[in-house]
């Protein structure tokens, strides 16, 4: 058995409703599904990054994931200035005044509006992650 790649990350929020309308409209992910289950009681919301990759699937429901309790989950881009213009158009606010630099990229943070911590990042040419 080898592992092959990384599906779904867990993002805890408290309104499913509230979370996709930011991912959505502001960070452009796109909705893949919205549905009940566990008898109807439950929601799934899975959605990805406009570029495609890893999913995120927007839970309420582990009592071991507080809403705001993700940290650190990077989302790549390849222009960090445009990419920060554009998503700052759409309401997002970014931690930092000055963008952020280290040998593997330059980046910035953002948080949802639950309080879970992203970084945008623009990878350093060569650089693989």
């Amino acid at each position: 058995m080898v592992v092959r790649s990384l599906e779904v990350i867990s993002v805890p929020v408290s309104s499913q409703d509230r979370a996709k309308q930011f991912y959505t409209d502001a960070l452009g992910f796109t909705a893949e599904m919205d549905s009940n289950f566990g008898g109807g009681d439950m929601r799934w919301v899975m959605l990805r990054p406009p570029g495609g990759g890893t999913a995120i699937t927007l839970v309420t429901w582990f009592e071991s994931m507080p809403p705001g309790s993700l940290n650190g989950a990077v989302l790549g881009c390849e222009n960090l200035e445009q990419t920060l213009e554009e998503l700052a158009g759409r309401g997002v606010v970014f931690a930092e005044d000055k963008i952020q630099e280290a040998p593997w990229g330059r980046w910035k943070t953002f948080t949802d509006p639950d309080g879970n911590g992203w970084v945008l990042q623009e990878n350093t040419p060569g650089f693989a992650p």
